[in-house]
């Protein structure tokens, strides 16, 4: 647990009579060996003293009270209550809970930041957070006991087994728990694995750092890159048979960090309602698959525009239809498609120039990146073409300003686009442990003046779910994820107000006037239906 000042917590405990002048000075010493460790939990691990009276102590000196965490006064199971990844990073247990409101301990209660990111958790649980403090080695005792089998497996293979076995190990794990991607980094004292799951990074394993070079040889020899090389390379893996392995080696510090992306080569094209479109078919009819136009998905990276372009490409394909898509890479190969892959020597610009003489209707462009690419995408809407790509934006109508700085005149802009989507991701409450409860007054607050502020009225006298977290979902409390989206129709007055060089902020209150809702709209839907939750919300659109 942190004090501010060291000096001061010890003078304030021998003033209580609870240590004396010299156990400090013990621990002044313990503290030159260990730096990371704080006055209070270094008195603790001497044992000094009687804990429970130096704890309640400490508590008394900070203002809080003091706790020691044991199987008697752990009252709860702590993942039922926060994802182990939040108690780890907050160093926070919760350990009872009554009427509504719930006890947590922390290792430290001056870091207030962790306090509050605790106790918004919990308030979006409906409970109310009373904060303690306990000794930080009691709260490592508790976390290490909830780690999962998935850590214990991978750290024994990496004990006991070959590095051949241990790789195999890491990368099958990582598909058993639906992992994007594999992070393996190198650190001072050991090499971290962590993966990705619907979004968020989990730590799954740490391996000895005397075997991090036949780590990192193993890495380079299956991705088929260059073992001398100690600078950033791109590689494959395809020795699985379900899945296309992308890997990036960068070098850090402390040794090169290889990141694996997990690409399912057979993955079935999810339908775009499903990923969570709000629209009915009849309006996305009439938002897409206009000639003589362009329509953009924008997001920032990860949010899963890929996926919403291929879940559109996807509806639009039929037989009479020629569609033809460049990428970069190509990442789900569809049956009915010219899928053309960007590769060192050409550029989006230069296959699109090749496309426009090959009778195309439909034109995919994986992402408009620049000026030049911009600019025969939009010759192509305007000769007849109806063209689909991306854009790394924060919403809808920032579109229009990120195609005006690369240089593309307003009348290129207003002429050809019909239609932008704009989405986040968030993760999808476990359908298995999901808590069913009523808002909160707070809660309802926060979403009726979001409904007030865009003409939208919400209905919170229904129930609400918390996160809680199962076996199923890695003790998470939520399982996959579901897209939140925003509808930009470019109408004749807002093409009207681009022509005219209007700022974004104008075109927005324009838009708003007819029917363009915001991300967080369908997000306080999504929250209503019971699919995910506030706090996930405010993840992505930082509102509270």
């Amino acid at each position: 647990m942190e004090m501010r000042r060291r000096q001061p917590i010890g003078v304030e405990l021998v003033k209580k009579g609870i240590v004396t002048e010299g156990d400090i000075e013990r621990a002044l010493d313990y503290q030159k060996q260990h730096p990371s460790k704080k006055i209070g939990d270094i008195l603790y691990i001497l044992d000094v003293c009687d804990p429970n009276k130096l704890i309640q102590a400490i508590g008394d000196i900070l203002g809080t009270k003091g706790i020691i965490l044991n199987n008697r006064t752990l009252k709860l199971n702590v993942t039922d209550y926060i994802s182990l990844d939040v108690a780890k990073k907050n160093r926070a247990i919760p350990f009872e809970v009554d009427s509504g409101k719930i006890k947590v301990c922390f290792a430290n209660t001056v870091n207030t930041r962790a306090m509050e990111t605790v106790r918004l958790l919990m308030l979006n649980r409906g409970l109310v957070m009373e904060a303690y403090i306990t000794f930080e080695p009691d709260i490592d005792r508790i976390l290490k006991s909830y780690e999962g089998t998935a850590t214990d497996n991978l750290t024994n293979t990496g004990r006991n087994d070959s590095i051949t076995s241990l790789v195999d190990s890491i990368i099958k794990t990582g598909m058993e728990r639906r992992a994007s991607d594999i992070h393996i980094e190198p650190m001072q004292n050991k090499v971290r694995v962590r993966y990705r799951i619907d979004g968020e990074l989990f730590t799954a394993a740490n391996i000895d750092k005397s075997k991090q070079s036949q780590l990192i040889g193993r890495l380079k020899a299956i991705s088929n890159m260059h073992q001398e090389k100690q600078e950033s390379q791109d590689g494959r893996i395809l020795m699985y048979d379900d899945y296309n392995i992308r890997v990036s080696s960068q070098p850090n510090v402390y040794g090169e960090k290889f990141v694996l992306r997990l690409l399912k080569k057979d993955i079935n094209i999810r339908n775009i309602f499903d990923l969570g479109l709000p629209a009915t078919e009849k309006e996305l009819q009439k938002s897409i698959n206009k000639k003589n136009s362009i329509t953009i998905m924008a997001a920032p990276t990860g949010e899963g525009k890929t996926t919403s372009l291929y879940s559109i490409i996807d509806y639009l394909n039929r037989p009479e239809i020629n569609i033809t898509t460049i990428e970069d890479p190509v990442e789900i190969r569809i049956e009915g498609l010219n899928q053309i892959e960007v590769d060192p020597r050409t550029t989006f610009a230069d296959s699109l120039r090749t496309v426009l003489r090959q009778d195309p209707d439909i034109i995919l462009v994986g992402e408009i990146r620049d000026k030049e690419t911009g600019e025969i995408a939009i010759q192509a809407g305007q000769t007849g073409h109806y063209v689909l790509s991306t854009i790394h934006t924060i919403d809808s109508l920032e579109v229009i300003t990120r195609l005006r700085k690369m240089g593309l005149s307003d009348y290129d802009i207003a002429s050809t686009l019909a239609t932008v989507i704009s989405q986040r991701l968030v993760r999808r409450l476990c359908t298995s442990c999901r808590k069913e409860r009523p808002f909160n007054s707070e809660e309802k607050k926060i979403i009726t003046d979001i409904g007030k502020k865009y003409g939208v009225e919400f209905n919170v006298s229904g129930k609400t779910y918390d996160a809680v977290g199962c076996k199923h979902c890695n003790n998470t409390g939520y399982y996959d994820r579901l897209g939140i989206f925003e509808i930009l129709n470019v109408t004749d007055e807002i093409k009207t107000q681009i022509m005219n060089g209007e700022s974004s902020i104008e075109i927005k209150k324009e838009a708003i006037k007819e029917g363009y809702k915001p991300l967080i709209v369908d997000g306080i839907r999504k929250v209503i239906q019971g699919d995910t939750t506030l706090e996930e919300l405010n993840k992505k659109l930082l509102f509270l």
